[in-house]
């Protein structure tokens, strides 16, 4: 009689599996700024470690009704603005510090060089299949109870209608910003995750308009970020620091701004503040860019972190054991 599933338990195994997706989602997140010169070994113990501690920090100190933030801030995040884009996006820029440029970014004088995708296409489908998975992650932020009731992780009425329209809204504002400000069709598709992740944090409260303009404005500001941090030096090769990490700080202190004073509705909890959500803010970034920072160095002095010029130069097909590209001539450096 103690064989079989617990019939009462209908969340259990779906959260297990959200989150582990989440931590794989941010060990992507910073695969894109560090890709094209980071060892193997090197990325796989940086995910290990931002996957399974510093995003789970996160989660339960800001994504959980007992966190500490959330008790005494009112902290709220209901799309992860904060726990997994802004955690994800500064601990990629506390890697690409002492990790470095790619052979060839940047010239003596400090001005860079534009080093084109592989293929344009397959970078637009990529991005369209990262806005097609926002819709089940931020769907299945929300929880039902069986009455009817949908509500947030902190316990505040919403509905699948809400979040649904609300993407949708996040995508649109996002690409049309991108695409105002940049007239690049790769920022134009980026555009749709700087919406989305700008709307994120507060979107199961918005009105439609107001998420548009809020989406809108993350993209402008997406690409301007990218275009500083290149000024500072930082090579981020596909802008993942910018449309995660600056605009995850734009969702969180959106909702600040927008939803003060909103009653989060499971106890214990105080009401959205400016205050709560700026000083949130503030810990997700320390949270994410000190990790990242402390580790990558660590692995820089061992000798671990970077791949030599020479593999580079030829690509970085050679650290694994088949050809990935069959069709191109490898020249082994071994």
């Amino acid at each position: 009689e103690n064989m079989g599933p617990n019939l009462q338990d209908n969340a259990t195994g779906v959260f297990w599996g959200a989150f582990t997706l989440f931590a794989c989602t941010t060990a992507s997140i910073m695969s894109g700024s560090v890709i094209e010169r980071i060892r193997m070994g090197a990325f796989i113990i940086l995910a290990v470690v931002l996957g399974s501690v510093v995003w789970i920090l996160a989660a339960a100190w800001g994504w959980h009704p007992a966190g500490w933030m959330v008790t005494e801030w009112g902290y709220h995040d209901f799309g992860a603005s904060g726990v997994v884009h802004i955690i994800s996006g500064f601990f990629a820029l506390g890697v690409l510090i002492p990790l470095g440029a790619r052979v060839g970014r940047f010239n003596a004088d400090g001005s860079a060089n534009d080093i084109k995708g592989h293929s344009l296409p397959m970078t637009m489908v990529g991005l369209m299949l990262i806005v097609t998975g926002f819709f089940g992650f931020l769907g299945g932020c929300t929880i039902y109870y069986g009455t009817d009731q949908w509500t947030a992780i902190y316990g505040m009425p919403t509905t699948l209608s809400t979040i649904c329209f609300n993407t949708l809204m996040g995508v649109a504002g996002g690409m049309i910003g991108c695409y105002t400000a940049t007239r690049d069709p790769f920022w134009v598709m980026s555009g749709a995750l700087c919406g989305i992740i700008s709307v994120a944090a507060g979107m199961d409260t918005y009105y439609p308009g107001l998420t548009f303009a809020i989406a809108f404005f993350g993209g402008l500001v997406g690409p301007w970020s990218a275009k500083m941090l290149i000024k500072c030096g930082v090579d981020d090769a596909v802008g993942a620091v910018s449309v995660h990490g600056t605009c995850g700080i734009i969702g969180v202190l959106a909702a600040g701004i927008f939803i003060t004073g909103y009653p989060q509705f499971a106890d214990n909890i105080p009401t959205v503040t400016f205050m709560g959500q700026f000083k949130g803010a503030i810990v997700m970034v320390l949270l994410g860019f000190i990790p990242g920072l402390v580790l990558a160095y660590l692995l820089k002095a061992a000798g671990v972190l970077r791949a030599s010029d020479s593999v580079q130069e030829i690509g970085m097909d050679v650290e694994i054991a088949n050809d990935a590209y069959p069709e191109a001539i490898q020249t082994d450096v071994s």
